[in-house]
């Protein structure tokens, strides 16, 4: 068993990523990003565009992240345009609706109203956002409603470290017999073990059967260095057993699980991922996002037998 030298190692990459990250990521004139009405698709040359101004959003929301637009830029055909001197627009579609979100800041009413009257509706408004716009909202003829299935599921990163109290005893029993059971290590995820992640990621999707999310976790494979993702790479009896990968939110306070997978047939595995990666993060991260469960029944338990300290909560804004 090697995961506490290994978590030390962990450690101190994150610590020092983190750090960099938040602190030394230049600014932009967004010169690649068109002004708006005029729209263009997610690429990767914004990404010195659109980073500096997701980072510094406080409300900790897992899809408001340059990583997360661009990963997913495919799925929901992500599409952006900026207000100068005031927010980005990024449009998209979802089961045949088109909706966009306003990530920074709401723009002023009659762009919004031209955004509202071309899409079906505005998504993933924030906690914050609602908080101090509802009234106008409501005023202006649009209605704020809560999209519990989209709500980011938050733990303490203590709790998911420790799992201590009776609360977790059956996480506490799995990790414990995958541990017994297996003969297990724990490393960063570099250029040089990327290859083991995607082994890992092709039998994860031979055994689910489908694709998920595949293309966006092969991408991110990819260009996690690039994209500014962090994670870990894990291995039973020398051999490639699972990965995560995610990176920091809310100005670096949270941290948000973009990416696990894992090789089922190790008893465990998903729990000892979840346990060993909360410890390996730094103290500073008190908080870990989880993202939503979409809706999914199965999900959302899962979910909720970690016990979240708390949600990311969002609304939709839809014409009255």
């Amino acid at each position: 068993m090697k995961v506490g030298a290994e978590s030390r190692a962990v450690l101190a990459c994150l610590g020092h990523w983190a750090f960099r990250i938040i602190e030394v990521m230049p600014t932009s004139t967004a010169k690649s990003v068109p002004v708006y009405p005029e729209f263009a698709p997610v690429s990767l040359g914004m990404r010195d565009a659109l980073y500096p101004a997701l980072n510094l959003i406080k409300d900790g929301i897992s899809e408001f992240t340059f990583s997360n637009l661009y990963l997913f830029r495919g799925t929901y055909g992500y599409r952006v345009s900026r207000v100068p001197g005031r927010t980005f627009v990024i449009e998209g579609a979802k089961a045949g609706k088109s909706f966009f979100y306003a990530p920074c800041e709401l723009p002023e009413k009659p762009i919004l109203d031209e955004l509202m009257a071309s899409h079906d509706y505005l998504k993933n408004l924030s906690e914050s956002q609602a908080d101090s716009h509802r009234a106008s909202l409501e005023q202006w003829g649009y209605a704020v409603v809560e999209d519990r299935d989209n709500f980011d599921y938050l733990y303490q990163r203590t709790d998911l470290a420790e799992l201590s109290g009776r609360t977790y005893h059956k996480k506490r029993n799995l990790v414990n017999a995958f541990i017994n059971s297996y003969d297990y290590e724990q490393k960063p995820l570099k250029k040089d073990n990327v290859g083991d992640a995607v082994r890992v990621l092709e039998k994860w999707r031979e055994g689910k059967g489908e694709e998920g999310d595949y293309a966006a976790s092969y991408e991110a494979l990819e260009l996690f260095d690039v994209l500014g993702m962090r994670g870990c790479m894990y291995y039973v009896d020398g051999v490639p057993a699972g990965w995560c990968l995610g990176e920091p939110l809310s100005r670096g306070r949270m941290f948000a699980v973009h990416f696990e997978k894992g090789i089922e047939s190790y008893k465990g595995i998903y729990q000892f991922i979840n346990q060993a990666f909360a410890q390996a993060l730094p103290s500073y991260f008190k908080s870990i996002n989880r993202e939503q469960d979409l809706g999914n029944e199965g999900l959302r338990q899962a979910k909720m037998t970690y016990r979240p300290s708390g949600f990311v909560n969002k609304y939709r804004v839809v014409k009255a």
